[in-house]
């Protein structure tokens, strides 16, 4: 399941399948692969980088960005509101709630999103900056990858319980180890988690 998928640091993931997509692409490292989709959560600079964008993006390149979002993209983009799907080939992309329930950060009202991508049938869940949210029982997801980082997302704890709802096959901590959280907020994660967890390496 994870064999397609690349932890890049903080938020961003990078899927080498049908399609090469990012998610919130952010302090990109050496000459990085070029994009065929580009997927947002919101506009906060930590996930919507217009420098990060800039070097991966092409002529041909599909930025998704929150129909919410105040920024403007130079290229090629395409809107999505929550409970919305775009299909790209045969991998489809769903829009999810994503928002703070304990701090104002992120506001529901803003509508962020988390994404849902399936791809050769497996669902993976970016949750984007978020918290706990009574949403995510009905997601039906494979593998979730959760912000463990605390302050402006779920501290490892949250994060667990989180995956108590959830219930993916496979969860995957994301959203440390840069601006907030530590490779020990991921092993306290891991050891709390009720179902598997995988610790990805950082970068390509």
């Amino acid at each position: 399941m994870l064999s397609i998928v690349k932890w890049l640091g903080h938020a961003t993931l990078l899927f080498k399948a049908e399609k090469i997509i990012y998610i919130d692409p952010y302090q990109l490292k050496g000459n990085p692969q070029k994009a065929d989709l580009i997927l947002i959560t919101h506009d906060h600079y930590d996930h919507l980088s217009k420098t990060d964008i800039d070097k991966i993006r092409t002529d041909e390149t599909i930025i998704v960005v929150p129909a919410s979002s105040k920024q403007s993209l130079p290229g090629t983009f395409r809107t999505i509101n929550i409970g919305d799907t775009l299909t790209f080939g045969n991998i489809s992309i769903e829009a999810v709630p994503s928002y703070n329930t304990n701090k104002n950060f992120h506001p529901k009202n803003a509508r962020n999103v988390g994404y849902i991508l399936t791809i050769n049938n497996i669902r993976y869940y970016h949750a984007g900056d978020t918290d706990i949210i009574p949403e995510m029982e009905d997601f039906n997801v494979d593998v979730a990858f959760l912000p463990i980082g605390g302050t402006y997302t779920m501290t490892p704890e949250e994060a667990a319980e989180a995956v108590r709802l959830i219930k993916p096959k496979i969860a995957v901590p994301i959203h440390y180890n840069s601006i907030v959280g530590s490779i020990a907020d991921a092993k306290t994660f891991e050891k709390l988690c009720k179902c598997p967890v995988k610790i990805l390496p950082q970068g390509e």
